[in-house]
């Protein structure tokens, strides 16, 4: 059986633009995301070609990383070396396929999930970057027997939580896959399409019946990351330009404006954003960079300049996390939201010091974007950045779930 090289230019593809808003009902669907019917005036946000590979890494990142990894040339050789360590990138890895995966209430297993989910994404960068066609049998392997057995993820609200982040991280995987021939690639976009959508649509319509501000950024913001991976994998522009519509203008709390509700200048007159969780702690606001940074380098890799957008307001709320967690005192606007399912009202007095420091493998994107993409002064994000390099992956940073909120190892795939 022959295979496609992970070195070879991988060609886009062409589809006919279906966007969200050029039917009945994506009026609708504008309607129950809460965008105003101003938005329906607005060009669609898919791209007219696809680019593949187009979620967290493209061709350009992989070429980079391979050539200054055999080069032996650091900081990537420090990343690489975190990667090769890993017991995850490992071309033995067995996968534990299930066909229910539960988060939240009675039987939990989700952790079965997610080690596998790294598993695949770590061994499908062995391959692209070191060309070890052992790892690559491996990822395909993985992706293969979960495509073929998975048919529910249920629990509790947990179960929201569940369909985003090891949706998006899923779908990460396989499109680092996507053209290798062992590799079902249509059965596993079905999967995607069936099992994780759904229950991303619906809880960003619904927010699980409860007020829309009850559930924290994050809730939407791995929701949202699920629907644009599964939309880039499967060359869906509906399900692209409703994230992508969603999170510029979404009723939930993911939403830019939303989860990042206040905006400062400190005393060096950097510009700081108040971001929607850091009253609660920061273990989940740290989490929120690199939800919110998978985003955008998503719709980045498609043409789409999320990072930039509302003022780089995004960027703002990076620089406020990053100094607060490197020791610095940052200005706090009391923030209150509604909670339950009649928003009965709480709030934030003072921002919180729990999990302070907390180290997750998120910077490396946000500082090689900001400061070597387009060159701006990031003095907080890359202080955080180089505090915690090299980038290590799932597996690296515990075995509670918190430690696979993010695929990492950005230090070997975004150093520029």
């Amino acid at each position: 059986m022959s295979r496609t090289s992970p070195h070879r230019h991988l060609q886009q593809n062409e589809l006919s633009r279906r966007g969200l808003f050029r039917t009945a009902g994506g009026l609708g669907a504008a309607l129950a995301l809460g965008v105003g019917t101003s938005a329906l005036t607005r060009a669609d946000a898919a791209p007219a070609t696809w680019t593949h590979p187009g979620m967290l890494h493209n061709t350009g990142d992989i070429n980079r990383a391979r050539v200054r990894v055999a080069a032996g040339t650091d900081p990537w050789l420090s990343g690489w070396n975190r990667l090769t360590a890993n017991s995850h990138s490992q071309s033995t890895w067995t996968p534990n396929p299930q066909a229910t995966i539960i988060r939240g209430g009675t039987g939990q297993n989700y952790g079965i999930l997610y080690n596998d989910i790294a598993a695949a994404y770590q061994n499908a960068l062995r391959w692209h970057v070191g060309g070890t066609e052992a790892n690559a049998q491996c990822a395909a392997r993985i992706l293969n027997a979960w495509s073929s057995t998975l048919t529910t993820v249920t629990g509790n609200a947990d179960r929201f939580l569940a369909a985003g982040l090891y949706g998006w991280q899923f779908a990460n995987a396989a499109e680092l896959m996507r053209d290798y021939d062992a590799f079902d690639l249509g059965r596993f976009q079905q999967m995607m399409a069936n099992v994780f959508y759904p229950l991303n649509n619906q809880f960003l319509l619904n927010h699980n019946d409860a007020c829309i501000t009850n559930y924290w950024a994050n809730w939407d913001l791995c929701n949202m990351a699920s629907i644009l991976a599964i939309g880039i994998l499967n060359q869906d522009a509906a399900k692209y330009d409703q994230a992508v519509s969603y999170f510029k203008s979404g009723a939930g709390n993911g939403s830019i404006a939303h989860a990042v509700p206040y905006l400062h200048t400190d005393s060096d007159g950097y510009a700081l954003g108040q971001w929607q969780e850091s009253g609660r702690d920061q273990g989940h606001t740290v989490m929120g960079m690199g939800q919110m940074g998978a985003i955008c380098e998503m719709a980045w890799n498609q043409g789409e300049d999320l990072y930039s957008y509302d003022g780089r307001r995004f960027m703002k709320a990076a620089q406020y996390v990053a100094k607060y967690n490197l020791g610095s005192d940052v200005p706090f606007t009391t923030y209150t939201w509604g909670t339950g399912q009649n928003c009965a009202q709480q709030s934030h007095t003072a921002i919180s010091s729990a999990s302070r420091g907390q180290v997750r493998p998120v910077w490396a994107m946000l500082h090689y974007h900001y400061n070597r993409r387009v060159n701006l002064d990031d003095k907080y994000i890359s202080q955080m950045c180089f505090s915690v390099a090299p980038e290590g992956g799932g597996g690296d940073y515990g075995s509670a779930s918190g430690g696979y909120d993010q695929l990492g190892l950005g230090t070997l795939m975004y150093a520029k």
